[in-house]
């Protein structure tokens, strides 16, 4: 019940994910005519929740181990390369996924030269942006957790994605909205965001080039970075073919998505969060034998996904009104599908990269939570995509969009 109540309150904050979608929704995200700014959009998710995965994940384990203190200012030194790391990692990833989803839209739906610098320079923008926001809220939210008695490996990272994406979907539709509403200025003033941001990145690269803290944190979060990259433009190419298959017809879809990407992931990194913890302390063995002493952690996020999965279905029916029975329990169904299809995977994927990555005598944190998340897009991504395929049919005639002809 403990592990039920702790991962329903870590969860709880992905109601948040509700409201990225709206927003998405109504400033028109997945509804321009580039079908470039549908396919980024995952992708920024993606790539900053493993940059956060990262982030809290290191900020859990050195606050159980000592080497982080649970304090705003004067901390460790190691706390201060990995915040360097961070945000050179932002940069790295942005530009990472900008060539990602631009090599995907060169081979799928035909991305012109234009587009391809279009695409780096909102990408880069977003990200730089929205580093301002997300790592200060990270650290607050890491240190109150376990100044109140809280785990940091249930708590944090859940919290984070949620608010990161909220933040990371209005920095997104700010940026789109400056780029093109405001050409030229915007281009003009986008591309000074980039700079100012690229500069800064340079210059932390400089200064602390030499220290090995960061050096090892860059290259082994890059190992997952390329990875990330292709799960990524993956994930957006899915996306954009679960847009082909509603063509407009379930809007609540959108709504929900924000919400149902981070629950799944949310579920993942509890687990995987909790595993690395538990192997930095000696307390489960590295084998994948070990999960059935993880089982109460394991039913009960998987409860309280459940749970969240059925109160978005009631919130996004109500917000986009809809009112037959038919329509209501086929988007039900939908949903359900959803997550039992992607938290059975994540639960496995997040269990076996901890035991996997630990025996090879690498740090869990750099890739535990950062792949998961990322894979977690993309297979809750592939799920909804297979649950909506399944049920197009009658979800059209739900919302009243097919006619039947004798």
């Amino acid at each position: 019940m403990a592990s039920l109540g702790q991962s329903l309150l870590s969860l709880s904050f992905n109601f948040g994910g509700i409201l990225a979608g709206l927003l998405a929704v109504y400033f028109g995200v997945f509804s321009r005519d580039l079908r470039w700014t549908i396919a980024l959009f995952p992708g920024i998710l993606s790539v900053r929740g493993a940059i956060g995965g990262l982030f809290s994940g290191r900020i859990s384990t050195g606050l159980h181990l000592g080497t982080i203190r649970a304090s705003y200012t004067k901390n460790t030194k190691n706390f201060y390369l990995l915040l360097r790391a961070v945000i050179t990692l932002s940069l790295v990833s942005g530009i990472m996924i900008g060539l990602g989803t631009s090599i995907f839209g060169l081979l799928l739906w035909k991305v012109t030269v234009i587009n391809f610098i279009e695409i780096l320079a909102v990408v880069i923008a977003t990200m730089g942006l929205s580093i301002l926001f997300i790592p200060p809220i990270t650290i607050a939210v890491s240190v109150l957790s376990f100044r109140h008695g809280l785990d940091p490996d249930v708590i944090v990272y859940p919290v984070i994605s949620t608010v990161a994406d909220i933040i990371d979907t209005a920095c997104y539709i700010l940026i789109l909205n400056i780029f093109f509403t405001l050409a030229p200025f915007g281009h003009y003033l986008i591309g000074l965001i980039d700079f100012l941001f690229i500069f800064i990145v340079l210059y932390i690269v400089v200064k602390n080039v030499r220290e090995e803290k960061f050096v090892e944190t860059i290259k082994e979060f890059l190992l997952t970075l390329v990875f990330v990259t292709f799960i990524v433009g993956v994930t957006g190419y899915i996306l954009v073919k679960v847009s082909d298959v509603i063509k407009g017809n379930g809007p609540e879809i959108y709504v929900v998505y924000p919400a149902l990407i981070d629950t799944v992931g949310d579920v993942g990194s509890i687990i995987g969060s909790t595993t690395t913890t538990n192997l930095a302390l000696g307390v489960v063995k590295p084998s994948l034998s070990s999960i059935k002493q993880n089982l109460t952690v394991v039913s009960g996020g998987w409860l309280a996904s459940a749970v969240m999965f059925l109160l978005y279905f009631t919130i996004a029916s109500f917000a986009r009104k809809i009112t037959t029975l038919n329509g209501l329990l086929i988007f039900a169904a939908q949903l359900l599908t959803t997550n039992i299809l992607a938290v059975s995977a994540m639960v496995t994927i997040a269990y076996a990269v901890a035991i996997y990555t630990y025996r090879r005598g690498w740090d869990p944190d750099n890739f535990v939570i950062p792949l998961e998340s990322s894979l977690a897009d993309s297979i809750t991504t592939v799920s909804l995509l297979a649950a909506v395929s399944l049920l197009k049919i009658p979800q059209q005639l739900a919302h009243g969009h097919l006619k039947l002809t004798s």
